[in-house]
């Protein structure tokens, strides 16, 4: 084996010392060199547990004859920031972690890299990074939160949250709260950014089959992070590089995966950013393409019932895989060094969906709960991409997590230049049925473009206003969101976007099934586009 580590030892003597002064040995410096790196710390539930993944990938490394060495950079958490400033750098350090890998990668010559993360912005981080040093890669999901009591998640804050500041609840029940909302390590079990990016890995090829959204108390996802330390040297023997995986076709099949599931509008961000680094254009149009013709068979909160232990239970993305074969490029490689056509095969063959299916029984619960079959699927896709006088570059709007009769509406607009404006006029009862809310100096340029899911939450845990308002916002959604939330208002305001021009009282109005959005009146008149 081509061992490319070794060809920077040739001019610098010192690099030896140092690595033998770190406790490598002799036999060590002349065999591959992986870089374990992820980002594991005490910020939060999805990163606290990723040092025993690494320690298991190690394990893997050494078994087949390399020498990793593991490296860190932190991330941090979309739900801790909620609300504040905090969330204005929030997207902003999805720039950050993968410029670290990068770094961390490119300082000495690694021979492979295996990279692990949970959580909303680390996941694309670390695709991006993959992508971008195209050295030999894997990526190990950080899995899943476990439920809830009553199969809640820790999104229940937001009615608490809403309830707080109307002092319409006890101290008690926010204790209660607090004690349970997170009861374990792993990403929060709704199909939120985090859960969905997992996914999105996963399809890509770049995680190993059945990886995203394992349990992360359970066993299983040990064994994973074992896998992937003995496949990574697979890899580097093989020459596999990550531009031979995340091709076109494989971000085709990622996108069908992701309308099928009802997975984060943030997808709509992260995987075009993902494709740039490898020289692809990702246009939103291909989301609203494919959102066209796939059915959503994903049960799974927001849009549906079910957590994302229980999705992983019932077979994961490769039963999603599995059901929509015939849309998919069965041949793409993966990390596996096979097709996923035979992926799925293997994974057939070790009775591994049987297996899991198990465990969903433990809630009562089967497989056509959670992964609805394609002939039972009662809407096709779960995001729309909207334009209009509004919106001409684009709006994007996850019509699966909305009641039907909300997926179109006309009202007058509510105009807030910030979303903590908008979120007190929300608690003060300021907000009537049939208004739209307009939050605007929120996206990239404005203010980093943070996540409105104190205002969503908001709306739809007030049963005055649940299912009778809508929110657009040049910013961006959590993948919690539910209800009429249209964001992605591109042009956006602080670049002069026509957003910037609406006043409270003008009628907009969009049509999820037209793709359109508009403003179609003034201070309350009706005029023509």
């Amino acid at each position: 084996m081509e061992i490319r580590s070794s060809k920077d030892r040739q001019y610098w003597a010192q690099f030896d010392a140092l690595e033998m002064g770190s406790g490598w040995d002799e036999t060590d410096i002349s065999k591959p060199q992986i870089l374990i790196d992820d980002v594991y710390g005490d910020s939060h539930p999805g990163s606290t547990h990723l040092g025993r993944l690494s320690e298991q990938a190690k394990y893997g490394v050494f078994e087949k004859g390399g020498y990793p060495a593991q490296y860190h950079c932190t991330d941090i958490c979309d739900g801790c920031a909620q609300g504040g400033t905090g969330m204005q750098v929030v997207l902003a350090s999805r720039e950050a972690i993968a410029n670290m890998v990068e770094m961390h990668a490119s300082a000495v010559k690694w021979d492979g890299m295996i990279l692990s993360s949970s959580c909303d912005k680390s996941v694309p981080a670390h695709l991006k990074a993959i992508a971008r040093m195209n050295i030999p890669a894997i990526f190990i999901p950080g899995g899943s939160m476990r439920p809830g009591p009553e199969h809640t998640t820790s999104i229940l804050a937001g009615d608490i949250s809403l309830r707080q500041k109307r002092k319409d609840i006890s101290e008690m029940e926010v204790r209660d709260y607090k004690l349970t909302g997170c009861p374990s390590c792993g990403a929060c079990s709704f199909l939120g950014t985090a859960s969905t990016m997992q996914c999105m890995a996963e399809a890509l090829g770049m995680a190993l089959p059945g990886s995203a959204l394992a349990p992360a108390t359970m066993r299983d996802i040990l064994d994973y992070a074992r896998a992937s330390g003995r496949q990574i040297m697979e890899l580097v023997e093989k020459k596999i590089r990550p531009s031979m995986i995340m091709t076109p076709a494989a971000f085709r099949n990622a996108i069908i995966v992701h309308s099928a599931i009802g997975g984060s509008t943030n997808a709509t961000m992260h995987l075009p950013s993902i494709a740039a680094e490898l020289g692809m254009d990702l246009p939103i149009e291909l989301f609203d393409e494919i959102n066209h013709k796939v059915p959503h068979i994903g049960n799974i909160m927001p849009s549906g019932k079910h957590q994302t232990e229980s999705f992983w239970f019932a077979g994961g993305v490769p039963m999603v895989e599995l059901m929509l074969k015939d849309m998919l490029d069965l041949d793409v490689l993966t990390v596996t060094g096979k097709t996923l056509g035979e992926n799925l095969e293997d994974l057939e063959r070790s009775h591994w969906f049987e297996r899991n299916e198990g465990y969903l029984h433990n809630y009562g619960l089967e497989r056509k709960d959670v992964i609805i079959p394609v002939e039972q699927a009662a809407e096709i896709g779960s995001v729309a991409v909207l334009k209009g006088n509004i919106a001409p570059e684009g709006s994007v709007f996850k019509y699966s997590a909305c009641v039907p009769e909300l997926r179109k509406m006309s009202g007058p607009a509510r105009v807030f230049n910030n979303e903590q404006e908008a979120y007190a006029a929300i608690v003060q009862h300021k907000i009537k049925p049939g208004d739209i809310l307009v939050i605007r100096y929120e996206g990239p340029r404005g203010a980093g473009m943070p996540e409105m899911l104190m205002e969503t939450e908001a709306i739809v845990c007030d049963p005055n206003l649940n299912g009778k308002v809508a929110l657009i916002t040049d910013g961006r959604f959590s993948g919690a969101t539910r209800g009429a939330a249209i964001g992605h208002i591109s042009p956006e305001a602080a670049a002069g976007g026509p957003i910037a021009w609406v006043e409270d009282g003008d009628i907009l109005s969009f049509n999820y099934e037209k793709r359109t959005i508009n403003m179609i009146g003034i201070h309350g008149k009706l005029c023509s586009r």
